[in-house]
């Protein structure tokens, strides 16, 4: 009997640590990691002189296929996603020419710029990707569809009403500009953009 209580009693105290030792283990191993890290960049620091006078926001349905050999499905990729995006259209004063002449307290601006896309700010939801066995997505791919989407929006941004409206806001720009100066006793003389022939 006493041979009993020394295997048992042994045994019944490995059980117990081996136990313990497997729920803390098991925990550890089950347990979700993740991992991030970040480098921040600086490339550049950019003085602009630039008016936002419209921001639209767009959303469109892009449809991108590549067939490598006819229509089959094994050799043909698609992607269908939705571009949100949201440009900012205005003026970029740097293209103008401000001329100040103290003496007669007169501010010339010459060549007044016309509007412009002066950034895009785009999301893209991909809705629904297939592939063929023969031809895949790449990193390549996905970098190009994202080119395309943006350059897509931002030719719609620039060819829409967006540049009408920023058009429109010109006036109330330089009625905002001469009133200030007004004020202080200043005169503003506005010469349009000379076109090229």
């Amino acid at each position: 009997m006493k041979t009993w209580k020394y295997i048992i009693l042994p045994l019944v105290i490995l059980l117990a640590i081996c136990g313990a030792w497997y729920s803390g283990y098991k925990s550890s191993l089950f347990e979700r990691k993740v991992e991030e890290s970040s480098t921040v960049l600086l490339n550049r620091i950019e003085k602009v002189m630039k008016l936002v006078t419209v921001e639209g926001h767009i959303s469109e349905i892009y449809n991108y296929n590549d067939n490598t050999f006819y229509n089959l499905s094994a050799f043909s990729k698609k992607a269908l996603l939705r571009v949100n995006a949201k440009a900012l259209i205005g003026y970029d004063f740097k293209k103008m020419d401000l001329i100040i002449d103290q003496e007669s307290r007169t501010i010339t601006i010459d060549n007044f710029p016309e509007p412009e896309v002066l950034s895009i700010d785009h999301d893209l939801d991909y809705y629904d990707i297939t592939q063929g066995a023969f031809n895949k997505f790449s990193n390549e791919d996905y970098n190009k569809i994202n080119e395309r989407a943006k350059a897509y929006v931002e030719t719609l941004a620039g060819e829409g009403e967006l540049i009408v409206s920023a058009k429109e806001q010109k006036d109330e720009i330089i009625s905002t500009i001469q009133l200030l100066l007004d004020g202080l006793g200043w005169k503003l003389i506005v010469e349009e953009k000379k076109l090229l022939n």
